[in-house]
């Protein structure tokens, strides 16, 4: 079976979550990638809310690495929107080498966008299950989020959030 790496900061960084979208998702351990920063500042073009994407500048982004079989990239590439806001990147990540991720396009940054309470819920808990420096947890607990406004989106990823917490 063939296989690529891919390198998650966002929504996607807890097993639980990104196996429900690629089956075939293997977590193969954590890096990091100085001289950027993490940001709600990617406009989802479902909702308007703010996805996560990274910026360059001061600081460094706490990252999930995972093997994927290759035979499931496009529904990978679906769900992350490629060409609908995001663009695939490698990055080269110590321990791991060359590693698929996607960011967002310039067109699709807005600094004044706020996630979804349970989107920001899913990436704090992804970087608790990863290991990730308190310190790091605690900014992102620091951005603000708003509540969904559909209740039945909101219930459905609420109860991925629960699962998500659950998983031990």
């Amino acid at each position: 079976m063939s296989t690529y790496q891919y390198a998650a900061y966002g929504s996607n960084l807890h097993p639980v979550r990104l196996q429900l979208r690629v089956p075939s998702a293997r977590l193969l351990g954590s890096g990091s990638l100085p001289g950027y920063q993490l940001r709600f500042n990617k406009r989802s073009s479902i909702d308007g809310s703010g996805k996560c994407s990274i910026n360059a500048g001061d600081g460094v982004v706490h990252l999930a690495v995972f093997e994927i079989a290759t035979a499931e990239k496009p529904e990978l590439d679906r769900i992350e929107g490629l060409g609908k806001g995001y663009d695939q990147i490698i990055l080269e990540l110590e321990n791991f080498g060359d590693c698929l991720s996607y960011i967002a396009e310039p067109s699709a940054i807005d600094e004044t966008l706020h996630p979804m309470d349970w989107y920001r819920e899913m990436v704090i808990l992804g970087c608790i299950r990863n290991r990730f420096p308190g310190e790091y947890v605690r900014g992102l607990e620091l951005f603000k989020s708003i509540q969904d406004e559909n209740p039945g989106r909101a219930s459905e990823n609420w109860k991925i959030v629960d699962a998500m917490r659950n998983d031990a």
